[in-house]
C-alpha cells in the first residue's frame, strides 16, 4: 500500500497528478487525510480523502508521500500519525517521497542525511545533512524528493518506477499521458 498523507493546506497538485499516475501505473494507492477526511488544499480545492489518519495501517506499506503546501506541510509534520508511518517506513526500508516544502519533514527527522535531495526555493536550510541539487525531482535509496507544484509530474513518475523497478513502464504511461519534458 501507498499512501499520500493530507493536510489542511496541502499543495494540491503536488498529491493529485502523484495519486493519478500511481493509480494509471496499477499501483495501490489511498489518500489518508490527517486532518480529517475533507481536506482542503492551499488553493481552495476541497478533496475527500480515501481513509482518514485512523483508518490507516502499517500493513504490506510501500510507500509514505508527502505533498508540500503552506500550511500544509506545517500539518503533516505536526501529525503523529504521519511521523509514526515515516519512522515506520525508514525502519522498514519502505520508500519516503516529499515534495516542495515536505522534504523538510523528513530534514527535520535526519532522514536526509548523506542524501541527494532537493526542494522549494528557501527549504534548504531545512534539509539537514543533505546534498542540495537542484533539479525538480532526485532519489536516492529509498527517498525521493522533488521541487515543487511544477515538478509533480517528474515526483510522479520517479516513484512509480521505484515502485514497479520498470523505468519503461513509467515512461510509457508517461507518453500516453503525452507528458513530455
Amino acid at each position: 500500500m501507498v499512501y499520500i498523507f493530507l493536510a489542511d493546506g496541502f499543495e494540491e497538485c503536488e498529491a493529485l497528478v502523484p495519486l493519478d499516475i500511481l493509480r494509471r501505473g496499477g499501483i495501490e494507492v489511498s489518500t489518508v487525510g490527517v486532518t480529517g477526511k475533507s481536506v482542503t488544499g492551499a488553493h481552495g480545492i476541497t478533496v475527500t480523502a480515501d481513509i482518514d489518519s485512523e483508518e490507516a495501517v502499517t500493513d504490506n506499506l510501500k510507500a509514505v508521500v508527502l505533498p508540500g503546501g503552506m500550511p500544509g506541510t506545517l500539518n503533516l509534520e505536526k501529525s503523529e500519525t504521519v511521523q509514526k508511518f515515516i519512522d515506520f517506513a525508514a525502519d522498514k526500508g519502505a520508500l519516503i517521497c516529499a515534495i516542495c516544502a515536505a522534504p523538510s519533514v523528513l530534514g527535520h527527522k535526519g532522514l536526509l542525511n548523506g542524501k541527494k535531495a532537493t526542494c522549494f526555493p528557501g527549504f534548504e536550510k531545512e534539509l539537514y545533512g543533505a546534498r542540495f541539487e537542484d533539479v525538480k525531482a532526485v532519489s536516492d535509496g529509498k527517498i525521493i524528493t522533488a521541487c515543487g507544484a511544477g515538478a509533480a509530474f517528474e515526483f510522479g513518475f520517479k516513484i512509480l518506477t521505484a515502485l514497479t523497478g520498470d523505468k519503461t513502464a513509467a515512461e510509457q504511461l508517461a507518453k500516453a499521458m503525452m507528458y513530455t519534458k
